[in-house]
């Protein structure tokens, strides 16, 4: 076989080949050779290669590190990634004196050679996606600068390797490990934080152990989610009545000697399941209800709507937790019998639809190898890469705990039972955090305070300013009390008792402690019966807003027709809900709800977790718009004249049809450029609609539908909208054949911008894997092109995925690649 040389006589790429060999030949004198996307398994005769500077084996099947690497005495820069390597033997690392980069993320490394750290000259090394549990060789590669081992199986790091004196580390990231010492969120802060925290650990030795866990409670509405909650708080029964169900979410506490339970109670009404996602945290036990009473095993809607509807959400969102089962209303049952005749349905249902989807994974895996080949490169890695990690992950549904709510005992068995599960499963809901004494006595502080009312009953207060108060009850440095309370926020924000959003540039100032409160906030927007929560807004408060009682008319018509929520609804509603919790505080109405120039922190977090969309509401389109670029300014400026001058925002989950996107869009046509992008298992309830918000953002001019948008850029459409075939969902972008050949690139352009958008929105589900498809556009015919890996690519790349100007789907249809692929065409 002939190699093409791409770049000189030393630097050969010869990646895709399907190589299960290494050349003969050629590669002698070579010093950059690139062998990524291949069929490799073993590396023999590498050693002949001695010039090499830098080798790429990575995406291939390699299952071993050759002994023979040990004579590549040049090498400085070697790529082994995303290969099936399991161990590495002794004796080599000792020999690459030069090697300055090496990556081994996504192996099977269970352990490192002890003699690591002789390669003392290594500045970058990625282990993440491996099976380490002890990274001790590490300790004594003084150059390393950047060091990756996110998704192990730590539970410890040396503290050796972040001693300031022996080592140059700039860059640390762990997230992924069931750290204990020091816990992930200390590492989430840097060397620097890590640093501090052992240097605590030396200066306070009397550690102290947290365990605490946090208990989501899911489950339809009036399953029961609320009396299970509070009964188990109790240690009895307690009943709630229809009208006191949980709105939103609730949070309260359960102390038992053996843990601390931090109670998520989240409502079951649609409406409020876009805003989940904002609370739902890895490492989390989730007691999902049924009303066993009212399951049937006759109707198969019954199971997908109680069961396989939450089972399958907890899996795409965090699909290594612990799903606990409990049947409630079983007082409500015919008979006993008819408790176990349910509960046996339900378990066996739900083995069975677990067992299926990871055959569908699969088969969807199985079908690309087969493609492959039959292509003449290796193009579905990442793909593969994603269906191995869907397959490696083990959501634990555990069987199905039958009660009556109304007795003590069976209240005191399903507590005992709890705490059964959460020993047997600590490690997948709760990790053990070794804290120096002082983050005790910080966190000790911030109870006092809220004790002492020293914190607004509110909670909402200035990071600056709680460390002020926290300095009045500790003997600290405000230097190490920095460092000290970021990790406390971050560690007390993942298990629920705090919130504080670091990554929001606008709010990462702030601190709620009362997480209660801003829960109450999104409650007043995001809710169920909010069309009558606006009606039922009374004249006092509509003057406070300089509003008539003719606005109100308007902004419940908007919000019925329109899904269009007005601003200065959106203050009413939450300034009524701050006045049932606290008293006067004008201050704190205008940093929540904001003002007509200002929007405040219920606005910024609706549209930061992309609940709703800035919009415009005195024109549905300013048809004299210019030509746009997404980012540019100049497109927002022909919608100054129509923007209504207090704003407003959309809220896609309250949007009814989709008859305003078809009458612009009109009939699909037969000759329009169209793609698949699937989503593996299904696309998430509520994904939809974060997507149209994100692409609605990049381009000002758009249309709005349930399950469709229509965006504008320039004299260019492209509808996207959500569709299922044969029981297979996904998200269609579609676009208006050009004319003209070099109207095609802007089209592509369009195309990748929205699927950018959903490839970025994907990757907060991290049990989801994606495919692209395009159709084939031939009348009645279901065959398909599918798509290469193309999230990595470059832009160059991008129009360029296949060499062919013409191809021919399984059919026989023959069709142009512009209109399948984003190739730039021959002028």
């Amino acid at each position: 076989m002939a190699f093409e040389n791409r770049y000189s006589w030393e630097e050969w790429d010869l990646s895709g080949q399907k190589l299960k060999s290494l050349p003969q030949d050629r590669l002698t004198n070579a010093t950059r050779v690139n062998l990524q996307r291949n069929k490799l398994k073993r590396v023999i005769g590498i050693s002949r290669f001695t010039h090499l500077t830098e080798l790429n084996l990575s995406r291939n099947k390699i299952v071993e590190f050759s002994q023979e690497m040990k004579n590549l005495h040049k090498l400085e820069s070697l790529y082994m990634n995303q290969n099936n390597i399991r161990s590495i033997q002794e004796g080599i690392f000792p020999n690459l004196r030069r090697l300055k980069f090496l990556k081994l993320s996504t192996n099977r490394l269970a352990r490192l050679p002890s003699d690591i750290n002789q390669c003392t000259s290594i500045t970058y090394l990625d282990l993440s996606t491996n099976c380490l549990q002890n990274i001790q060789p590490l300790v004594g590669l003084q150059k390393l600068r950047e060091l990756l081992v996110k998704k192990n199986q730590l539970t410890e790091l040396p503290s050796k390797l972040f001693h300031n004196g022996s080592c140059e580390l700039t860059v640390f990231k762990a997230t992924g490990n069931p750290l204990r010492c020091p816990p992930e969120e200390v590492c989430d802060g840097g060397v620097m934080d890590i640093q501090n925290y052992f240097l605590q650990m030396e200066e306070n030795p009397n550690t102290h152990s947290d365990w605490t866990v946090k208990t989501l409670f899911l489950g339809s509405s009036m399953a029961g989610k609320s009396t299970l909650c509070r009964s188990l708080r109790e240690g009895k029964p307690v009943a709630v009545a229809v009208e006191d169900r949980t709105e939103g979410i609730e949070i309260s506490q359960l102390h038992t000697p053996e843990v601390c339970f931090l109670f998520w109670d989240f409502a079951g009404q649609e409406e409020y399941y876009l805003t989940h996602h904002v609370f739902i945290t890895q490492r989390a036990l989730v007691i999902l209800t049924i009303d066993l009473a009212s399951y049937s095993t006759e109707d198969p809607q019954s199971f997908k709507d109680q069961l396989w509807f939450w089972i399958n959400n907890i899996q795409l969102r965090v699909p290594d937790s612990v799903v606990l089962l409990v049947g409630t209303h079983c007082d409500q049952c015919r008979d006993q019998e008819e408790v176990m005749e349910k509960k046996r349905h339900i378990e066996e249902k739900v083995n069975t639809m677990l067992a299926n989807r990871r055959i569908v994974l699969k088969y969807q895996k199985k079908n690309l190898e087969e493609m492959e080949e039959h292509i003449d490169s290796s193009v579905f890695t990442d793909q593969l890469d994603e269906l191995d990690c869907l397959l490696e992950y083990n959501l634990k549904v555990l069987d199905l705990v039958t009660l009556d709510c109304k007795r003590t005992e069976d209240i005191a068995k399903l507590k005992s039972h709890i705490l059964m599960c959460i020993q047997s499963e600590s490690s997948s809901v709760c990790i053990e955090s070794v804290l120096p004494k002082s983050y005790e006595e910080v966190e000790q502080a911030i109870h006092t305070l809220v004790a002492l009312e020293e914190i607004p009953q509110h909670g909402i207060i200035l990071l600056e300013e709680l460390c002020d108060l926290i300095l009045n009850h500790v003997k600290m440095r405000r230097e190490s009390l920095h460092s000290i309370l970021r990790f406390l926020l971050r560690y007390l924000h993942r298990i629920g008792v705090i919130i504080w959003y670091e990554d929001i540039d606008v709010l990462s100032d702030k601190v709620f402690i009362q997480p209660t409160f801003l829960i109450s906030m999104f409650k007043s927007i995001v809710r169920h019966d909010l069309v009558q929560q606006l009606e039922g807004v009374p004249r006092d408060l509509l003057m406070h807003e300089g509003a008539l009682v003719k606005h109100k008319f308007t902004w419940v018509h908007d919000l019925k027709y329109r899904g269009i929520l007005h601003n200065a609804a959106i203050r009413i509603l939450v300034c009524r809900e701050i006045e049932k919790l606290v008293v006067d505080d004008d201050d704190l109405v205008r940093e929540v709800v904001g003002t007509k120039k200002e929007e405040g922190i219920i606005l910024t977090l609706l549209q930061h977790f992309e609940v709703c969309l800035p919009t415009f509401v005195g024109s549905a389109l300013n048809p004299q718009a210019s030509d746009s670029i997404p980012g540019e300014k100049q497109c927002k400026s022909a919608w100054e004249e129509k923007r209504d001058p207090d704003g407003a925002c959309l809220f896609p989950m309250y949007l009814k049809d989709n008859l305003t996107v078809c009458h612009k869009w009109g009939e699909d046509r037969q000759d329009d450029i169209s793609v698949h992008v699937y989503f593996l298992p299904e696309i998430p309830h509520g994904f939809f609609h974060r997507v149209i918000i994100k692409t609605c953002f990049l381009y000002p001019t758009h249309w709005i539908g349930r399950e469709q948008c229509l965006l504008c850029c320039g004299n260019r459409l492209a509808l996207v909208r959500q569709k299922s075939e044969d029981g297979d969902m996904f998200i269609e972008i579609r676009c208006r054949r050009p004319e003209k050949h070099n109207e095609f690139r802007p089209l592509w352009d369009l195309i990748l911008a929205v699927m950018s958008k959903l490839f970025v929105l994907s990757r907060q589900w991290p049990g989801l894997a994606q495919q692209v498809h395009t159709p084939c556009p031939e009348r009645d015919c279901s065959h398909y092109f599918t798509w290469r890996d193309w999230q990595e690519l470059s832009n160059a790349d991008l129009f360029d995925l296949v060499k062919e100007e013409k191809l021919v789907c399984q059919g026989g249809h023959t069709r142009r690649t512009e209109l399948i692929f984003p190739k730039v065409p021959l002028l």
